[in-house]
């Protein structure tokens, strides 16, 4: 940009933000800049239509587009990241465009009063901090016992926590103030020991007892939400919790975009800082509302896919998104978190947990071992539905893994009213045989579009009614006003314009439903591929687990119904909430657990889909509902064959 461009302020509201900008920016531009978020989707490509604005006042320079309706247009709306700043502007974001109230999901068993040695001990492992505080009472020296100070604690470490020699290291810092230390409280003083590999590391040493202070932080670093634990680690006891939106957003909703975004405009750093700012504010949350101080911090355990460990080591992602899909690193060693910025105890110890693969992360490999798959006798799936639908099944012997590429379609995107599961986001629908459409909206406010479950539902139901056919075409000759054709496309109203709260009906169109059977169809194809790969058959599986915020609001049946999730009965699918989180806290809490964690990935096999033909085929015979293949889903048949006669003797 030329140094002589003109700049304009752009006012934005609600958030009553003022920012400068160069002319020609766009005005999703200036809301990176005044930090604001709006929805977009696809990353500002000028595609997914989400980042609908109201322009106040002033003048842009947009290109006409498909994205808006007349009514839209009537009423000033314009695409963000299509709109060229040409004046100084206003401009209000909308209910539809902000992003509000949305259910993060921290984890199924968060009770602040509640300590985890008991969870731990269910699931196999011994509390065994992966750093811990102990408090030693040394002998002073005497003219008959003259041994160095230094290897005075290496003696007491060693009687007290039964540890060989030549696994301990001390850092030059500790040594140089080490002598004034042992002294300053009468050879009293408490030792931070760290887990670094096979090495038990020398953290700190500090004068006196202090060794009932001594807090972990577990991390779920996910692509939209970032969540942190505050944990006791002599007593296990989850003290507090805090969640915010991962402010990467703003430079796609997915991680493929922003890998884009940073090779694109060299702004990995600035990805790496987004991060980092995200945990910080947490721990500082954390730390405020608890009245502790962040020395008193000592180490955090993250969990996350293998991008967003990438973003927060400031890793260079390129080629995760390039054939031969290589990550710069799996297992990542522990490092000090102030090097990369994080501000707790200056020595405190990161630790990531390992991904198997560019698009099967830490996030699966904690839920593995938060759910013991390693311990099953019976072949078990592990099914985390999101953009990229991570699916692992294995037992005590095995075990075999994907990543299908689900797309955003249950998380929004691509559905023309979409949304995350955020305030008026209707997350349950039911629709009778003569086509009423009832709906349950979050927050118990007007609706303002759906979410995946309410996606899910209503591809569901409009199934069981007769709405639409197998292959998702809407029925034609229906006897209800809901249905209509409007621009040339088909579209079915779920809720007239006097029940929203966006001054529009909202409705599923042809193109809605396209977008989600592929979406449910490729997670059934990887479910079915791995199972096949092994030998075996649905009734061979023991139990299916359903992990992340999705997952833990679909509805079962309908999910089945669909064909995303295999048929089987609904007493052997679970919910298992967060646990990539509760994987974290194990791993925290205890070094079996983190090694269990680093022996899962280990033991993982890939099974690359992106040109396996096999999938394909899978695939495309799932792209319809349920499937082609209806002996798969007798369940299914059996239920929707007396609704429907599209059912009766079809194979």
């Amino acid at each position: 940009m030329s140094e002589n461009s003109n700049r304009y302020k752009i006012h934005f509201l609600p958030n009553d933000k003022i920012v400068e900008v160069n002319e020609g920016s766009t005005v999703l531009d200036a809301a990176h800049s005044a930090n604001i978020y709006i929805n977009s989707i696809c990353g500002g490509d000028g595609i997914c239509g989400k980042c609908k604005v109201i322009l106040s006042s002033g003048t842009v320079d947009a290109p006409t587009t498909k994205l808006l309706s007349k009514e839209e247009v009537d009423k000033d709306y314009i695409i963000a990241c299509e709109a060229g700043i040409t004046s100084e502007l206003q401009i209000l974001i909308p209910h539809e465009t902000r992003l509000e109230g949305k259910k993060i999901l921290l984890d199924q068993n968060e009770q602040h009063s509640m300590t985890w040695k008991a969870i731990l001990g269910r699931a196999g492992f011994k509390h065994d901090a992966l750093v811990k505080k102990i408090c030693l009472k040394l002998e002073p020296p005497t003219m008959d016992d003259n041994i160095a100070d230094h290897e005075r604690l290496y003696q007491a470490i060693m009687m007290k926590q039964s540890v060989e020699l030549n696994v301990m290291q001390t850092g030059y810092s500790i040594l140089k103030k080490l002598p004034e230390v042992l002294r300053q409280e009468d050879w009293t003083v408490t030792v931070t020991l760290g887990h670094r590999g096979k090495i038990l590391e020398i953290i700190d040493v500090q004068p006196g007892d202090t060794s009932n202070t001594n807090y972990g932080v577990a991390i779920d670093v996910g692509t939209t939400t970032v969540v942190a634990c505050l944990l006791e680690m002599e007593t296990s006891k989850v003290v507090d919790s805090e969640a915010v939106y991962n402010t990467q957003m703003k430079f796609g909703e997915d991680y493929i975009q922003r890998i884009i975004y940073a090779i694109q405009n060299d702004a990995l750093d600035e990805m790496q800082r987004s991060i980092v700012t995200d945990i910080n504010n947490l721990i500082s949350t954390l730390v405020k509302r608890n009245s502790i101080i962040l020395d008193d911090i000592t180490a955090i355990v993250s969990a996350g896919n293998t991008a967003m460990h990438h973003f927060l080591l400031g890793l260079d992602p390129e080629r995760i998104r390039k054939e031969p899909y290589i990550p710069t690193a799996n297992f990542i060693p522990p490092i000090r978190a102030i090097q990369i910025g994080i501000d707790i105890n200056s020595r405190g110890l990161l630790y990531t947990l390992p991904s198997v693969s560019a698009y099967v992360g830490a996030d699966i490999t904690s839920g593995a071992a938060a759910i013991r798959l390693d311990k099953e006798e019976m072949p078990t799936l592990l099914i985390d539905i999101g953009t990229n639908g991570e699916v692992v099944l294995g037992n005590k012997e095995w075990m075999v893994c994907c990543s299908a590429s689900a797309g955003p379609a249950f998380e929004g995107s691509g559905i023309k009213h979409g949304m995350r599961a955020a305030k008026g986001a209707i997350e349950i629908m039911h629709i009778t045989k003569e086509f009423e459409v009832s709906y349950s909206a979050i927050g118990d406010i007007p609706p303002r579009g759906i979410c995946g479950s309410g996606l899910l539902d209503c591809i569901a139901e409009m199934l069981r009614s007769g709405i639409i056919d197998r292959s998702g075409n809407f029925q034609k000759g229906i006897k209800t006003d809901r249905l209509r054709k409007r621009d040339d496309e088909y579209e079915f109203v779920l809720v007239s314009k006097e029940d929203t709260g966006i001054d529009n009906e909202i409705v599923i169109t042809q193109a809605d439903i396209a977008n989600l059977i592929r979406s449910k169809g490729a997670i059934y194809a990887a479910v079915s591929l791995l199972i096949e790969s092994m030998g075996l058959g649905i009734n061979d599986v023991h139990c299916v687990y359903l992990a992340g915020g999705f997952g833990n609001y679909l509805n079962v049946r309908n999910a089945i119904t669909i064909g995303m999730l295999p048929d089987m009965p609904s007493s052997r699918i679970k919910f298992v909430g967060n646990t990539s989180l509760t994987g974290a806290k194990m791993a925290l809490l205890s070094e079996d657990a983190f090694e269990t964690v680093q022996s899962i990935a280990s033991q993982m096999t890939y099974f690359d889909l992106m040109g396996n033909r096999k999938y394909m085929e899978e695939f495309m015979s799932a792209n319809f509902l349920p499937h082609t293949n209806l002996d798969e889903f007798p369940s299914v048949l059996e239920e929707l064959s007396s609704l429907n006669n599209q059912f009766s003797g079809t194979n």
